[in-house]
């Protein structure tokens, strides 16, 4: 039996003292939270601070999770060739205590946005539909499965 592979990843809504969220441009899916895949011996809070300082300049704190993901979809990465395998996210609420936007190799800009204009922003529906779990956030973390290609569709949506 071959192990199976799954990408594992971190996601961060950052706010600030005035209620904004922070926001970065990637090159592939436009405007979007901060966040990306956890390393090797790396942990989840170690890399969601990682990937948000990478991506944006910017120091955060670690508050609380918010919600679980499992994109189940079968397609291939931007190069047309290589298999994505399964990937697990794990969005938390973050505390900006720190640092200068900025941005990375990965995004092109960053900005800290009015947290009811975010949805404005974010074109990408998965990032859409994870920041409206943040807004919906009732204390309990939201579980959900869905599928990214060919097109978005949530396969499973609960709390735990």
């Amino acid at each position: 039996m071959a192990m199976p592979t799954h990408i594992a990843a971190a996601g961060g809504i950052v706010e600030n003292e005035q209620g904004e969220i922070l926001l970065v441009k990637t090159h592939n899916q436009g405007w979007v939270f901060p966040g990306g895949q956890v390393e090797v011996g790396e942990n989840l809070i170690d890399a969601v601070i990682r990937e948000v300082k990478e991506e944006s300049g910017i120091d955060i704190e670690v508050s609380h999770l918010i919600g679980v993901y499992s994109n189940t979809a079968i397609y291939k990465w931007y190069d047309g060739v290589t298999d994505v395998p399964t990937k697990v996210m794990f969005d938390f609420v973050c505390k900006f205590i720190g640092g200068e936007l900025g941005i990375s190799e990965e995004t092109t800009d960053s900005k800290w946005v009015p947290k009811e204009n975010v949805v404005d922003y974010i074109e990408t529906p998965a990032i859409r539909t994870r920041y409206q779990a943040y807004l919906d956030f009732n204390g309990k973390t939201t579980y959900m499965e869905y599928v990214t290609r060919p097109d978005f569709e949530v396969k499973l949506n609960r709390t735990v």
